[in-house]
């Protein structure tokens, strides 16, 4: 870590990690690794080719949470779809950027980004709303919603335990964990205005020697034309 000097006003320094999001450290030190960790997930590959399914030519798609751009923002572009990837890791935007040149990616934090309402005919959200609080969960979920134009697809992947601020360590990195069980996440989604279309439930192990087995879930859905999007 970096150290500072003195403030002459005498508070205590502000470090680099501190002012940053928890996520953005996680993730910059991770890097390439994620990558290579995740590839192997058949689910999330099944997962792309449904929504790959149903989307017309061109279509416009958020990718939250972006990292390396594999396999997500690539297997979009490759199709002639027009991706933004955001994702809070400048290490992983700067990886993203150099691997799928096709797709563009900008460095925010998805609950700050601009979000106009109809605006994206997909929205994609693999593992990356893990490190907020639920309510910050929910609240994203309703946001991300309120930008896909009306009966436009959302997949949202995470991993379904029934845990909220729990301390844990991610292939290697500490890390600040929250997350809603299976029907939890449902309810999330329905009052969001999303229907849950399909939904896939597998256990992946991430080829890191850190890794444990984890369960993963992926819920396939569209927003309703008529959305009730109450809530802020």
């Amino acid at each position: 870590m970096r150290r500072h000097p003195p403030d002459p006003t005498g508070r205590t320094p502000v470090t680099d990690e501190q002012q940053r999001p928890p996520a953005a450290v996680v993730f910059d030190a991770l890097g390439a690794e994620y990558e290579k960790a995740f590839a192997g997930s058949e689910a999330h590959r099944r997962s792309l080719a449904w929504l790959l399914g149903r989307l017309a030519p061109g279509s416009r798609v958020l990718d939250v949470g972006s990292g390396t751009g594999r396999p997500t923002a690539e297997a979009l572009a490759d199709a002639g779809h027009e991706v933004l990837g955001v994702d809070v890791s400048p290490v992983m935007v700067e990886l993203a950027a150099r691997q799928v040149p096709a797709a563009s990616f900008r460095c925010a934090d998805v609950r700050e980004l601009p979000l106009d309402e109809a605006s994206f005919d997909a929205v994609c959200v693999y593992f990356s709303l893990l490190q907020l609080d639920r309510r910050e969960q929910a609240e994203t979920v309703r946001r991300l919603a309120r930008a896909l134009a009306p009966g436009g697809h959302l997949v949202l992947a995470t991993v379904p335990l029934d845990v909220e601020g729990v301390e844990a360590v991610f292939m290697g990195q500490p890390v600040r964990v929250t997350s809603f069980a299976v029907p939890d996440l449902v309810a999330v989604a329905e009052e969001a205005g999303l229907d849950v279309l399909e939904r896939e439930e597998a256990l992946f192990t991430p080829a890191h020697p850190e890794a444990v087995p984890e369960p993963h879930v992926f819920l396939h859905c569209r927003r309703r034309r008529r959305a009730d999007t109450t809530g802020s």
